[in-house]
């Protein structure tokens, strides 16, 4: 097994003399600079979302992406005449991700000492240095799946998905969507997307720990392993693998060694859908769940899902801490989402 390194889940850029030549206020004919599209359209496509942070006016700036046809490409764009760390901060809280996954290119060093002392763990990059991104380790994932290639839709679904909700009770929203959850052992197809989630996932994962692919298969094809994968769709469409279980099977328990949901569904109420099955299945063998967990800066809310599930601490070393159910409760399936088990 192996810990994070840093990863780059979106990139935010600034407009003028950076994602084109000129400045679009004082009347200049911009155009994008050469290479620029390309660099756009390879990050879009290794799953890495775009947004904007530029001291603009929006009507125009927008206008001006529209007609380049780029517009499709930026994510809850911030063009205004605030400070960058603040719009850089707004798109990371729009986007459900950490500050610290983000990088930001800007052409002046004084926009990005800004965003570096208002919000110091974005990854700050020169715009002379735009067209070598993909090249960088932190915007190279090290597999490439189909549902990271379909994540901008994903995200722009979700915008979607937040439009029809204004107006109705949060309850009557999630019966409206019409979701299915479902949850089957995970193929070798889908070990690229497990690395991945395990990679990219930090408020609801269990321990922060990740496993390498050749680590993966061979817990897939261990009888002593139960890998785990659900997945979640609605009318509007899929939102691709979201959750992850590895389960020890041992003679006398089974020990919850990962588990991880997708920061997307936090607000879906599926959270702990994959969790009930386990602990269902576990009742019906008639074996306690143990759970590892193991603290991190940004997974207080998987701690929270546990003890809500019914989860009590037995052990702890530092911040690794030992949980245990004991099955005498097991909280059943919500009734706005229709639960399929391929297993």
């Amino acid at each position: 097994m192996k810990t994070k390194s840093k990863t780059v889940k979106c990139v935010v850029w600034d407009l003028d003399h950076t994602l084109w030549e000129g400045v679009l206020l004082e009347g200049d004919e911009v155009a994008i600079r050469p290479g620029i599209v390309d660099v756009i359209e390879t990050l879009d496509k290794r799953g890495i979302l775009h947004s904007i942070a530029s001291r603009n006016d929006y009507d125009k700036a927008m206008a001006k992406l529209t007609d380049f046809g780029l517009e499709e490409y930026f994510l809850f764009p911030q063009i205004s005449w605030g400070p960058k760390s603040v719009s850089v901060g707004t798109i990371a809280k729009n986007l459900n991700i950490g500050v610290d996954s983000l990088a930001f290119v800007d052409d002046d060093p004084f926009e990005r000492d800004e965003v570096a002392a208002g919000v110091p763990d974005v990854l700050c990059i020169d715009a002379e240095d735009a067209l070598s991104l993909p090249d960088r380790p932190e915007l190279r994932p090290r597999f490439i799946s189909e549902d990271s290639r379909q994540r901008r839709s994903m995200y722009q679904a979700e915008i979607r998905r937040e439009q029809a909700a204004e107006g109705m009770a949060p309850e009557q929203f999630l019966r409206s969507l019409g979701m299915v959850f479902a949850i089957s052992e995970a193929s070798e197809g889908d070990l690229a997307r497990v690395e991945e989630l395990a990679v990219r996932t930090n408020q609801l994962n269990s321990t922060g720990i990740t496993f390498s692919f050749s680590e993966l298969q061979n817990f897939r094809r261990s009888p002593d392993h139960l890998l785990l994968v659900a997945g979640l769709e609605d009318r509007y469409g899929s939102y691709g693998k979201v959750g992850i279980a590895l389960i020890e099977r041992t003679d006398n328990a089974w020990l919850l060694r990962l588990l991880l949901m997708s920061c997307r569904v936090m607000s879906r109420g599926v959270g702990k859908v994959l969790l009930s099955y386990i602990l269902q299945q576990a009742a019906a063998e008639q074996k306690p769940v143990l759970a590892d967990f193991v603290r991190t800066p940004r997974n207080r809310a998987m701690y929270l899902t546990f003890k809500l599930a019914g989860f009590k601490e037995i052990e702890r070393n530092d911040n690794l801490a030992r949980l245990e159910h004991d099955l005498s409760i097991v909280d059943p399936f919500p009734d706005f989402v229709d639960v399929r088990t391929g297993i």
